[in-house]
């Protein structure tokens, strides 16, 4: 599977002042094997180090930070002769062993020439917990579930994925229908790379679910491992309720909704967990679309996505049919797994999720963008319904310079506001 961020790698290999780097994201969603494949395509030599249950590597970096002892035990745990010329160090599960992460300060200021790549899945948490850190020492990526462009390109669809990075309007309204079978299919199987794979295997959407369903019970079985025992049965609820978060209307997340009675205070440490894990995305809402935009935050209110819209829809036990044909039952939720879907495209472009809403919730905008000098509203609608009443009062209210409105529609520019598909979306926000 092609994967967008092997472009950053490779531009990270070339920086003149090259740092350790360190790739953040959640267990499954490819880190081992997009840094081994980088080390295959791209070095002569590879040398993959997984600190997972591993006590002699453990004991290499408890002694010291002396860097040529360090690489002289590298070479012994790889079983052969390697210089810095030419090689990749890859050290995954990183988390497993702390002062390795500390030891990557030592690489960047008395072994520069090394390429060195870091990983792990539990790395949020462990930084979060107090793992002493080298800042400024490093270089930092995050990988997250394939987008829908890179879904395309698994399905070897590369001329329909080449045509929207060319962005020709209106050959691309031509091939609409395609693209949006493409994005239905997308919201039944998500990004993650071990579903995609399942689909392109076995064309099997049963097959599919069981291996999201295994995924999310993978996750879940993490929470015991790994999370403080007083905060497990809460991190459980607050991930349970996503669903039904965002079923509502209004997908503010309510803490009612996860127990009745129970209040931020009760489950911050949780939602703060599921943060850290990668699980999930906060949409933050703001009170008036200023620059920065975080400056106008509102601490207390929040949307929650998962991290992938294919899980989403295991969770809600949505079924192959009821997403592609769609049925009565399934408007409201259509709705969340669109906006899910959203939100995913703009994570995986590192950009900040806010939404917008007056004190008394009316007049919401899904989402607003910070980029540039500008600040974007962009409405989301799951279908062809093209009605824009809070887009419409907002632009009225604000006067942006640029408001999105993102549907199942053809793309078309209007004298307000432009409507961009949503298979478009993220290559449209990407400039």
């Amino acid at each position: 599977m092609e994967r967008l961020l092997m472009n950053d790698l490779l531009k990270w290999k070339k920086k003149k002042n090259r740092k350790p780097l360190v790739i953040h994201g959640a267990r499954q969603v490819g880190k081992t094997w997009l840094m081994k494949e980088f080390g295959r395509l791209h070095f002569d030599t590879c040398v993959y180090i997984s600190f997972d249950n591993n006590p002699r590597m453990k004991n290499v970096f408890e002694q010291d930070y002396d860097i040529n002892r360090i690489i002289s035990a590298l070479r012994i745990e790889h079983g052969s002769a390697f210089t810095a010329e030419g090689t990749l160090l890859i050290f995954d599960e990183i988390q497993e062993v702390p002062r390795a992460m500390t030891a990557l300060k030592y690489f960047c200021e008395n072994a520069p020439e090394y390429y060195i790549i870091a990983a792990g899945s539990l790395l949020g948490m462990a930084l979060h917990e107090g793992m002493s850190f080298p800042v400024g020492k490093v270089d930092f990526l995050h990988l997250y579930p394939l987008n829908y462009y890179e879904y395309l390109l698994a399905f070897g669809e590369n001329e329909l994925a080449e045509l929207i990075k060319q962005k020709d309007y209106s050959l691309i309204n031509d091939f609409s229908s395609r693209y949006v079978d493409y994005l239905k299919k997308y919201y039944y199987v998500g990004g993650m790379p071990e579903a995609v794979k399942c689909y392109l295997d076995t064309d099997d959407v049963k097959e599919v679910r069981k291996v999201q369903k295994n995924l999310l019970l993978y996750y879940e079985n993490d929470f015991s491992k790994h999370a403080p025992k007083e905060q497990i049965p809460r991190i459980q609820m607050v991930w349970n309720s996503i669903p039904a978060q965002l079923a509502k209307e209004n997908r503010k997340f309510i803490y009612g909704i996860v127990r009745e009675g129970s209040r931020a205070k009760d489950y911050e440490i949780a939602i703060q967990w599921l943060s850290d894990y990668g699980l999930i995305n906060r949409s933050m809402r703001i009170k008036k679309p200023g620059m920065p935009l975080i400056s106008y935050m509102d601490q207390g209110s929040f949307k929650m996505y998962m991290i992938d819209v294919g899980l989403l829809a295991a969770k809600g036990n949505m079924s192959a049919k009821t997403i592609i044909e769609g049925n009565a039952i399934f408007e409201e939720f259509k709705g969340a797994l669109t906006e899910q879907f959203i939100a995913q495209e703009l994570s995986a472009q590192n950009i900040e999720l806010y939404y917008y809403s007056t004190e008394n919730s009316s007049g919401e905008i899904d989402f607003v963008l910070q980029k540039d000098e500008f600040c974007i509203p962009v409405e989301v609608k799951a279908t062809e319904n093209l009605k824009a009443q809070s887009l419409k009062a907002y632009c009225r209210k604000y006067e942006p310079e640029i408001a999105i409105r993102t549907s199942m529609s053809n793309y078309r520019k209007e004298e307000w506001m432009v409507n961009v598909p949503l298979y478009l979306f993220s290559e449209y926000v990407a400039g």
